[in-house]
């Protein structure tokens, strides 16, 4: 990069070679006023009004200028300002590309293509998200491994959970059972408990200083070495131990990978980028679950391979992580802007998006630190501080409630019950050992199928649209399996009805509540608290999952199949009226303007929620009334535009466009 003491450029008069030409002589002289950027931020911690706003609005074109030079300037950009002075005026107004005389047809047929062709992108991008995508599918199988190995290694490492059966050993007396239930139920939770009390928190402090890529590195190889340990235990508590380092290499990825792919990903296909977690989480699934089927027959040490096999796809992603770009964000955050710059040119398809895309993060970057400031606790290097401010600032508490109520979400929809216990389940149905396994294999392949339409309506029908539809039809698919538990076992319909409605409840959970939870925290969060902020949602999934896994084996012993999936059906019902009246829409969002989303208070979107979406639902869908319109809960400001090197400065006016 050029030298910060390059030549400096008059902002009245910028050089023809930037393609811009204005004469501050022909514009008011209009001084911007700081405390109106102040003021917004003020507002942006209570956004009654509901108003999207971009930052750079307001600013006249002299003063931006100005802004641009001073910017590139301090970080060494000279070089490519022409590209910056271009990428800030797209950034200021990004709906009149076609009236920036700045740009010539290049750049804006570059512009455009973000609509018309908004899956074209680098191969940089497309590799970066393929390694998460390994990184998923790591995690699916790491799931699914005890899934199998549950029928078979509590005997052999002398915790049966079951009374005697078909001449194999078991426990000898009612309270053994009791207490091996309690032991399975641990060791199944351990890699979820060590999550919620540690992996999730460390992930903060190792995201800071080491970043992206090199943080998945570290969980790469624990995810490498983990598996074979377990693979190799002796004893319970080795196996424990094993799996609680296994848990160490899941929760880095959990809070890295989806926020990775969130900060690499472009507005427009962010949700369908980031949801690649799921996806390929459910493909992991379903890979350990064909592990699983292929191990089966191998005697004693089946449990072994089962535990063991979830090395392989670590194998891949410790090597090929180093070849993705760092995020530009993080780099942002650490004010090494140049590397930014070169991570987003590999990242986006022309200089002037990358451009583009550096400033305008500049750009919120500096609100966020007003807003930081006028809180009163900015020390945002500190992670307890950090934390506590996630439950005292008001934009970033609500983005924390909203979170926390959405990975609850997950575990209270019954999804791990069947994770974790499906071979269980199938097994209690009447199916001998490969008959379980093969119908969890088919649950592994309705995971996968299903959650791929997620990728092209997430961004369309949106993260709150997608929950709302299926929780109600997962609440009566899980209800209906555990009624079919009344039929009695020698008769055939048992079986294919308890397997039918469960792979109908995956079904539906696939493209909902299975892609939503981790896309929406990823980027939910303002840069300065993402890492704890998805620490925070990690902890609190993992939590959840610890208690399901946990407690799942002596609820089924306890209140039968029938009351175990009954209860996860009423859980459901109330995860519904939770989402519906708590969760904030982020599609089409930038990761920079959720600030104004969350800057809405809870309260108000609960009562816009109840008082005018709900009535208008009933209007609309249940009397029929076709005309009926849902009132507006947000609005996008934007500019009027006006060429300011003729007419003077831009006004701003609310286009009144809906969000929600």
């Amino acid at each position: 990069m050029a030298d910060s003491k390059a030549e400096h450029i008059d902002t009245a008069r910028i050089p023809t070679t930037t393609g811009i030409e204005t004469h501050k002589e022909n514009q008011p002289d209009v001084q911007f006023d700081d405390s109106r950027r102040k003021a917004s931020v003020t507002a942006l911690n209570d956004n009654v009004t509901g108003e999207i706003k971009n930052p750079l609005i307001g600013i006249p074109k002299h003063k931006l200028l100005q802004d641009v030079q001073d910017f590139a300037n301090q970080y060494s950009l000279t070089d490519i300002k022409p590209y910056l002075v271009k990428g800030a005026l797209v950034a200021q107004s990004p709906s009149h590309i076609d009236n920036i005389v700045e740009l010539d047809d290049e750049d804006r047929r570059v512009l455009h293509e973000e609509v018309t062709h908004k899956w074209r992108h680098p191969r940089t991008l497309y590799l970066t998200i393929f390694m998460n995508s390994i990184a998923a599918a790591i995690q699916g199988w790491d799931q699914t491994g005890s899934n199998g190995a549950n029928l078979t290694f509590g005997l052999a490492l002398g915790i049966p959970d079951s009374p005697p059966a078909d001449g194999l050993g078991g426990c000898m007396s009612p309270s053994e059972c009791n207490r091996n239930q309690w032991l399975v139920g641990f060791i199944n939770s351990s890699p979820y408990i060590a999550i919620c009390l540690f992996t999730a928190w460390i992930s903060d402090p190792i995201n800071h200083f080491l970043g992206r890529k090199l943080t998945i590195f570290v969980a790469a190889v624990f995810s490498v070495l983990a598996p074979l340990g377990s693979g190799l235990s002796q004893t319970w508590p080795q196996l424990v131990v094993c799996r609680i380092l296994l848990g160490v290499g899941m929760g880095l990825k959990e809070v890295t990978v989806p926020v990775f792919s969130a900060e690499v990903a472009p507005t427009s296909v962010r949700g369908g980028l980031v949801m690649s977690w799921q996806i390929w989480t459910a493909f992991g699934i379903l890979l350990g679950t064909c592990a699983n089927l292929v191990f089966a027959n191998s005697g004693d040490i089946a449990w072994r391979l089962q535990l063991g096999s979830a090395f392989v796809p670590a194998v891949p992603l410790v090597i090929g992580i180093w070849f993705c770009p760092e995020s530009p964000r993080w780099l942002m955050k650490k004010k090494r802007c140049a590397e930014a710059y070169k991570s987003l040119l590999r990242l986006r398809n022309s200089p002037l998006q990358a451009a583009r895309d550096l400033y305008f993060i500049n750009a919120q970057l500096d609100y966020e630190q007003l807003m930081l400031d006028q809180s009163s606790l900015a020390n945002t290097d500190n992670m307890i501080t950090r934390f506590f401010e996630l439950f005292t600032i008001p934009r970033l508490r609500r983005a924390t409630w909203a979170s926390g109520v959405v990975m609850i979400g997950q575990q209270m929809c019954g999804i791990n019950i069947i994770a974790f216990y499906s071979s269980t389940i199938f097994k209690q149905s009447g199916a001998d050992n490969i008959g379980a396994l093969l119908a969890s294999f088919g649950f592994g392949v309705v995971n996968f199928t299903f959650a791929w339409p997620a990728v092209w309506t997430i961004d369309t029908f949106g993260r709150r649209g997608l929950l709302l539809f299926t929780f109600p039809n997962m609440c009566w698919t899980l209800l209906a399996a555990g009624m079919s538990y009344y039929i009695p076992e020698d008769n055939k319909a048992h079986l294919g009805l308890v397997t039918f409605f469960i792979y109908v409840y995956c079904a539906f959970y696939s493209p909902g509540e299975g892609p939503v939870p981790f896309t929406y925290s990823a980027e939910v969060f303002p840069l300065s608290h993402r890492e704890i902020g998805m620490s925070w949602a990690v902890a609190t999934n993992n939590f959840w999952a610890t208690v399901v896994s946990l407690t799942f084996p002596r609820q089924l012993n306890a209140f039968g199949v029938q009351g175990a999936f009954g209860f996860y059906a009423a859980m459901n019902a109330i995860a519904f009226v939770m989402i519906f009246l708590c969760l904030y829409e982020t599609k089409q969002r930038s990761l920079e303007e959720l600030d104004y989303v969350f800057g809405v208070p809870i309260h108000k979107h609960a009562h816009y929620q109840v008082t005018q979406v709900l009535p208008w639902w009933i209007r609309r869908y249940m009397l029929f009334r076709k005309g009926e319109v849902c009132p507006e809960l947000y609005h996008f400001e934007e500019e009027a535009w006006v060429d300011s090197d003729r007419e003077g400065e831009k006004g701003v006016v609310s286009s009144g466009r809906e969000v929600v």
